[in-house]
């Protein structure tokens, strides 16, 4: 089987211990495909395993994030197919052949969504349910798998969000929810992600924060008035609530009460306008996609 039309993109830091037992791998299953590992500024034998391998080698100079190494690697790839996935050995060829067939019967984006026993730990795996949960809410489709760093997608529907994407690790989240406001087709495919070869760039406390950032993009990427609107319509319940109780004291209307109800408005119209923007956005994206 042929797979001249695939380029498979592979972000690395310092993961010469997998990239060992990975690329092999890769360059057996998926003759004739692309092969791009991005460097993304690692300190150990990377750049060395990736050019000893054979396959294309991207290095940044420093170690500028997973997402800009998944960027990097997209603008570089000639093929019209594009393969991500993680150099840690986590991801199986095996699950790559099953996400291109699933692929090939007509999505726009495949990903793999790990199954329970694929979480490091019960805390990543209930702050990942829990992403996939407020994700499915919002776009009002199920989402399996919201930061799966395995999927295959449409190389040029792909490069039309780059500007989106963030230089960190939630590019999954950025992309999944760009494809779904623009009503493209995206399929999930259950996997068992294997225990991860070497240290993990993961902390706990950035990913706290992380889940927090997370949680606003995904709503606000999607539709921001989602977020706006009911932070606006409890300002102004608020002020109705205060007025009432000044009015029925006191007799009169504070200042509080104002300030309330002009707080509600402003949260409002920045709401509306943030919709239109990202209506913009989308717009001269799917524009783009015409070309």
């Amino acid at each position: 089987m042929e797979f001249s039309h695939v380029s498979i993109v592979i972000p690395a830091k310092n993961e010469a211990q997998g990239l060992r037992q990975l690329l092999p791998i890769l360059s057996a299953t998926f003759a004739g495909a692309e092969i791009i590992v991005v460097n993304d500024g690692s300190s150990d034998e990377t750049a060395l395993v990736v050019t000893e391998s054979g396959a294309t080698l991207i290095s940044h100079r420093y170690s500028l994030g997973n997402g800009a190494a998944i960027k990097t690697g997209a603008r570089a790839a000639s093929n019209e197919v594009l393969v991500f996935m993680d150099a840690d050995g986590q991801h199986a060829a095996a699950d790559v052949l099953r996400l291109l067939e699933r692929y090939d019967e007509g999505y726009d984006m495949v990903v793999g969504a790990r199954k329970r026993e694929s979480q490091a730990s019960n805390r990543r795996w209930l702050g990942n349910a829990a992403y996939n949960f407020i994700a499915s809410k919002i776009v009002g489709h199920k989402i399996d798998d919201l930061t799966s760093g395995l999927r295959v997608v449409t190389a040029r529907k792909f490069r039309n969000y780059l500007y989106l994407l963030p230089n960190g690790f939630s590019y999954p989240t950025t992309i999944t929810m760009a494809f779904f406001r623009s009503g493209y087709a995206i399929s999930y495919v259950p996997i068992v992600a294997a225990p991860r070869l070497g240290e993990s760039h993961l902390r706990v406390f950035k990913d706290g924060i992380r889940f927090l950032l997370i949680i606003f993009k995904v709503a606000t990427l999607y539709s921001p008035l989602k977020v706006f609107f009911p932070v606006a319509a409890m300002s102004f319940l608020t002020a109705c609530i205060y007025y009432f109780y000044t009015y029925m004291t006191d007799g009169r209307l504070t200042n509080m009460v104002v300030l309330l109800f002009v707080m509600s408005v402003i949260i409002f119209m920045i709401g509306l306008i943030s919709e239109q923007i990202t209506m913009l956005l989308y717009k001269d994206s799917s524009d783009r996609d015409k070309r």
